[in-house]
């Protein structure tokens, strides 16, 4: 888990990252809530879909009941989403890549949007690592 570790432990920028580690999600979750972040864990293998990814990063990330599952509304509510009194949170996306290529724009989108997150000046690091087999996407870092 070098890279995850390096990102922890602050010597990696939070960010968006392609990440190979083959580690069980509960054996990620435990390191990551050991070092002091919070961990959310969105399952894409079941769905290739705008609106299954909508409902899954929603369901994820604990959105509210009324986030409107669009990427407007996603991106509303990600301001939204704070750390905390954590070191900040990881959001592991299992299966990217059925969605990356069944829906090229939207999955575009859902980086913009992810990103905007990432890079925001409020609510503690967040970090996106992608997991899993997938198309090259275009400044998208490896975390490996």
């Amino acid at each position: 888990m070098s890279g995850l570790a390096a990102l922890l432990a602050g010597r990696a920028t939070p960010g968006i990252y392609r990440w190979h580690g083959g580690f069980d999600v509960a054996d990620v979750r435990h390191t990551v809530e050991h070092a002091g972040w919070h961990f959310a864990y969105f399952d894409g293998w079941h769905g290739e879909s705008k609106e299954e990814f909508l409902s899954g990063v929603g369901e994820a990330l604990d959105l509210s009941d009324d986030y409107g599952r669009n990427f407007d509304a996603l991106a509303d509510s990600l301001a939204d989403v704070v750390a905390g009194d954590s070191e900040g949170l990881v959001f592991l996306w299992d299966g990217w890549g059925p969605f990356a290529r069944a829906d090229e724009q939207a999955f575009s989108v859902a980086l913009s949007v992810l990103g905007t997150r990432v890079n925001a000046d409020r609510g503690g690091p967040f970090s996106v690592l992608l997991r899993g087999d997938g198309p090259e996407v275009s400044g998208v870092a490896s975390l490996d």
